[in-house]
């Protein structure tokens, strides 16, 4: 689990980082109370802390509605990220050109390249 935290919001935790040490650099500046460190590091980790673990329980959540839908059939539509023209998004449906799930990605012979689950909703 901690794994894949990691690996949907590692993107997230490096922005923060930086956030944070913006935050850490502004409050240290001579015009700031002694106390402004502590308390804007403190105010602004709880709430990226909380923006990022929303976004990690919202995308989990996604995915394994997705997961769902395409064990029961229904059409799932992913980001194509090979595809930048007109067709962004492909239709996956069980059963159909070999569509498969491999862990949090679906795969097919078809394509070279895998959709992950995050990257799809229910049609």
């Amino acid at each position: 689990m901690i794994g894949k935290f990691f690996y949907l919001e590692g993107a997230y935790l490096i922005l923060a980082g930086i956030i944070l040490l913006v935050t850490l650099f502004v409050t240290t500046r001579p015009f700031m109370s002694p106390e402004a460190p502590k308390k804007g590091l403190l105010g602004v980790g709880l709430v990226l802390a909380l923006f990022i673990g929303a976004h990690f329980w919202i995308t989990t959540s996604r995915i394994a509605e997705v997961k769902a839908a395409f064990r029961a059939g229904k059409p799932v539509l992913c980001e194509s990220r090979m595809l930048r023209k007109m067709a962004q998004s492909i239709e996956i449906r069980k059963g159909v050109a070999g569509w498969r799930i491999e862990g949090d990605d679906f795969v097919s012979p078809q394509y070279t390249r895998p959709f992950h689950t995050a990257r799809c909703i229910v049609k």
